[in-house]
């Protein structure tokens, strides 16, 4: 969501705000601005639309004080304007904020009756006027910020600057993420690391309930009440290089070719050679809990649910644990029914996605096991599961998520052949097999993407059809859904995923010359009834654009576009299928004219309901 970021050092502020926004630029957003120190005073500059806009106001501007804080917004409450953007100022406090303060209403009309002048339609605004009235009875920002958090309700995450105090930031957090970067005789405070690693690896995750102030080069930790807290930094194993575009057009394309590479790191920690075995190391469940476990609920949202759905294929078979997964903006309110031998896992590639989040403190406080499926490490979800497993795809910066994606199913994949080696569902061959399988799945990645330009041809052929409507059978049915979701994402045309076999119970209805049929079909045991429903939307004059094991003539006579993956065995067909779905919507956009890295009206990481 909005991006924050707020620093006091040597460098000067402008250049080290404007770099932090624009690593951030990825999370999406619709206006930004800075607030920073002249002279002693905070000088403020915002401006609707992209940071080019407001880095031009910002020319021949030069600011002499030590310290300042920026925003990018994506906005909740208020439509994208100057007015509405970020930060904003009362009196000598001016704030930035990335959340929702639910009881915005309540808070607005007590200030309109005692007369005070509100300029924008955001709830944001409101923080800055209560703070102002805290600091007048108070000894300082600190102070004041204490007295402020109780009468605030919501998820939020807050940076606040005084006139007053040019060497003080304050931040404060319930629900969104803050980091707090300590450099060489400099403190940065941000969102999210992207904006942090450039300048030091040594960062502070504040958690919820947490204060920092920063005293010139030194930040001290609080909780809600003020009291001091002793936190310790842990070092980031980013880099700065991994975060750029390195060559490539997109950083979506950046990222569907690291996937090797990313796939590479994620399995070489876990598996063994001699024999072929998986053995998931610091997972924080001991064997006995994991022979005691009677069912498994996965939680998830968007990309990473369609994950949790392959991996229910995955772990009921393999394990033989009754395995069920929910969209976590639902799950906590259909009063799910849970006992205490059940295994949560959260999956989430920032780690700070709410609802999922949400769900996962639902689980622990009814007592269950919580295991983390994350690629950031320290993150909410991280911190906050009684164990976790890290994906190795590195920073993932476009919006449409793609690495994330196929490192999230190999690590279920690897969790599904831990447990059932303990559990003993799997014999040695078997196991033996099954890692053999995920061992060759980086270099058959590597095929896949070899073949990026026939995938690149088909995808400027599908710029003429009106809608897609993706097929897919068992568990390559959830790849069908994410190549829906990837489509819609990154291109704004209509497509949709559907079971295969549920073909004639109403989709078939949309079959015609203009609606291109992506079919999921590799060489499984349920592809002749796959071929069977690609026939009966090819006797309807369905365009078929089909994604199947290589030297399938069979196939490819039926198709428009025939897409190969290498022949792989069925734990690895979704895997493969990911790369031509993937390039499919990136080719697309970028013919179309999209902007593939920061879609419209969406953001990164979903960290507010």
């Amino acid at each position: 969501m909005c991006g924050i970021v707020g620093y006091w050092g040597p460098v000067g502020p402008k250049k080290v705000i404007i770099d932090g926004l624009r690593r951030l630029e990825y999370r999406g957003y619709d206006s930004t601005g800075v607030a920073i120190f002249n002279q002693k005073t905070l000088q403020v500059l915002r401006s609707p639309g992209k940071l080019a806009a407001l880095e031009e106001r910002l020319k021949g501007i030069e600011f002499s004080g030590p310290s300042g804080i920026g925003h990018t917004r994506w906005a909740t409450h208020g439509v994208p304007n100057e007015r509405n953007a970020h930060p904003h100022k009362v009196g000598p406090i001016a704030i930035v904020h990335n959340g929702i303060i639910e009881n915005y209403a309540e808070i607005r009309e007590m200030l309109i009756r005692r007369g005070d002048k509100i300029n924008s339609d955001t709830d944001s605004e409101l923080i800055a006027h209560l703070l102002n009235d805290e600091l007048k009875s108070s000894k300082g920002l600190l102070e004041a910020t204490v007295k402020l958090i109780p009468k605030l309700k919501g998820a939020y995450s807050i940076l606040v600057i005084n006139e007053n105090e040019p060497d003080t930031l304050v931040a404060f957090k319930s629900g969104t993420p803050m980091v707090v970067g300590l450099g060489e005789k400099e403190v940065i405070i941000a969102s999210d690391v992207q904006a942090i690693i450039e300048h030091t690896k040594r960062v502070i995750y504040l958690d919820d309930g947490e204060i920092v102030c920063t005293q010139k080069n030194s930040a001290k930790f609080y909780d809600i009440h003020g009291k001091p807290l002793d936190k310790k930094p842990v070092t980031l194993n980013w880099s700065t290089q991994m975060a750029e575009k390195q060559g490539f057009d997109h950083f979506m394309q950046k990222e569907i070719f690291e996937q090797p590479r990313a796939l590479r790191q994620t399995l070489e920690p876990h598996v063994t050679l001699n024999p072929y075995s998986v053995n998931v190391k610091d997972l924080g469940l001991s064997e006995s809990e994991i022979k005691d476990i009677s069912r498994i609920q996965l939680i998830a949202c968007g990309t990473s649910w369609h994950a949790a759905l392959v991996s229910k294929y995955v772990f009921e078979r393999l394990t033989k644990i009754p395995t069920d997964v929910d969209i976590a903006s639902e799950f906590r309110y259909r009063d799910p029914i849970l006992d205490k031998k059940t295994l949560v896992i959260a999956v989430s590639q920032s780690g700070e996605t709410a609802d999922t989040l949400a769900g996962l403190r639902l689980c622990k406080q009814q007592g269950l096991k919580t295991l983390a499926i994350c690629n950031v490490p320290h993150s909410s979800i991280d911190r906050e599961s009684h164990g976790h497993f890290y994906t190795q795809a590195g920073p993932e910066i476009g919006v449409a998520s793609t690495k994330a994606f196929t490192a999230q199913i190999l690590s279920l994949h690897l969790l599904a052949l831990h447990f059932g080696r303990i559990r003993g569902s799997l014999n040695a061959d078997q196991i033996s097999s099954y890692t053999q399988d995920l061992i060759k799945v980086p270099s058959q990645v590597e095929v896949c993407l070899n073949h990026d330009k026939w995938f690149k041809e088909a995808a400027e052929d599908l710029a003429k059809y009106k809608g897609f409507l993706y097929l897919g059978r068992g568990i390559c049915f959830p790849v069908a859904l994410e190549g829906a979701l990837k489509l819609k994402e990154i291109t704004y045309l209509h497509a949709e995923g559907y079971p295969s076999g549920e073909l004639k119970h109403g989709p078939i209805a949309l079959v015609e010359p203009t609606m291109a049929i992506i079919a999921m079909c590799p060489q499984d045991d349920l592809y002749e009834k796959n071929v069977s429903n690609i026939e009966e939307v090819r006797a309807r004059g369905g365009p078929i654009i089909s994604i199947g094991t290589e030297n399938d003539h069979t196939l490819e006579k039926l198709s428009l576009h025939f897409l190969s993956i290498p022949k792989a065995g069925w734990l690895t067909n979704p895997l493969l299928s990911a790369i031509p779905i993937q390039l499919l919507s990136y080719h697309l956009a970028v013919a179309l004219g999209r902007d593939v890295d920061q879609p419209r009206n969406l953001a990164k990481s979903v960290t507010v309901e």
